[in-house]
């Protein structure tokens, strides 16, 4: 059995991350005052999600409790916003007595996604999978690594016949540069099994990105927040993709500094989702009417298909919101669909595999029950 890799987000945690709840949320409410009282000029982006209700009330509890100054709050409409995550917005400021400030891209959603394609899976797939639809790297790279004997050869070849695309070829090839193998870590095309199939069989008619996420939400926060000296977030390892591997700005992803020589603050990194049941329990938060009333539970950018739930929670939000739904098939409509394919395709690959382990690998290829081929 092969070992099991993880990476520093999980290696390099700190104590309070293996905290029970109670215990857990004290010290990063200690965190947060310490981190506040150095760094008194912050902002924190909020985006009205039940992450952001968890944030806001522990900064707010934190400031009350030690007359620490105001933050500064932004929320960052894509676009594609939920009317009850607006509304939220508007209900949070009121309950805090803050102003949280609406902030919007100069570039709106539809002509980002027209632009510069849709997103497929996750941030991490579609950003491999743009890679490689501009770079003409063809898949056999990843056959023609794995039959090789000397991997770390063979990776530093494919270095010298595709030169910079070194991110690409770990990819595809699903190892690290040095030519290592890393085939369950999620950084890599087969982190959803038998994608490298799938996208040889059945090759996307449509460009794949998430740079809608970048122009039409990460451009316009890094301007607003640029002038601050510090930026709270409420990213959570628990969320996975992105946010569960390791960054250039750390390691840790609690509290760094940046390359620009700002700092960044991410108290709930090391909070789970039971850890966040017990906290919206004990302090009786009230998430916006996304997940009180329609049911979510995730929101953001209305329809992402980042979500492998999107069709379902698009189902949920039509009887409340259905123009916003219909706007949202119109942007992203082929991903949608490219993603049933997917998952047709990899429940077949996952029944045809069962059923030959349940027969011992035994195929009859003609009718006569004699001839027979044992594949090993």
């Amino acid at each position: 059995m092969s070992e099991t890799y993880y990476s520093r987000v999980y290696t390099d945690r700190p104590a309070y991350a293996d905290f029970e709840a109670p215990k857990k949320f004290s010290a990063i409410e200690g965190i947060i005052a310490r981190r506040l009282r150095e760094h008194p000029n912050t902002i924190c982006s909020y985006s009205g999600g039940s992450d952001s209700d968890l944030l806001i009330d522990l900064i707010e509890r934190v400031r009350k409790i030690h007359r620490l100054p105001p933050v500064k709050y932004a929320f960052f409409n894509t676009g594609l916003e939920m009317k009850a995550t607006k509304e939220h917005v508007k209900a949070t400021a009121e309950k805090y007595s803050v102003a949280i400030e609406e902030h919007r891209p100069k570039v709106n959603i539809v002509t980002a996604s027209r632009k510069y394609g849709i997103p497929f899976i996750s941030k991490i797939m579609s950003a491999g999978l743009n890679q490689w639809q501009k770079k003409g790297v063809p898949l056999s790279v990843h056959n023609e690594y794995n039959e090789a004997e000397d991997k770390a050869a063979k990776r530093a070849e494919l270095k010298d016949r595709y030169p910079n695309c070194e991110s690409l070829l770990n990819f595809l090839c699903c190892c690290n540069s040095a030519g290592e193998p890393r085939p369950n870590i999620q950084l890599v095309i087969n982190s959803s099994a038998y994608m490298l199939d799938f996208i040889k069989e059945n090759p996307p008619d449509f460009t794949i990105s998430a740079d809608c996420c970048t122009y039409c939400k990460k451009n316009i926060a890094h301007e607003i927040q640029k002038s601050y000296e510090m930026i709270i977030t409420g990213e959570r390892r628990d969320e996975g993709g992105m946010r569960s591997v390791p960054r250039q700005d750390n390691t840790s992803l609690c509290f760094t500094e940046t390359s620009n020589g700002q700092f960044r603050l991410r108290p709930l990194y090391y909070v789970s989702d039971k850890d966040k049941d017990w906290y919206k329990q004990y302090y009786k938060l009230r998430y916006s009417d996304a997940y009180e009333i329609y049911g979510l539970t995730r929101t953001g950018c209305c329809g992402c298909p980042i979500s492998y739930k999107a069709e379902d929670d698009l189902a949920m939000i039509k009887p409340y919101e259905p123009i916003l739904v219909k706007a949202a098939y119109n942007v992203f409509g082929k991903s949608y669909e490219y993603r049933r394919r997917y998952n047709e395709y990899k429940a077949r690959k996952m029944a045809e595999e069962a059923d030959r382990k349940k027969s011992g690998g035994t195929i009859c290829i003609f009718d006569s029950p004699v001839e027979t081929i044992k594949v090993t």
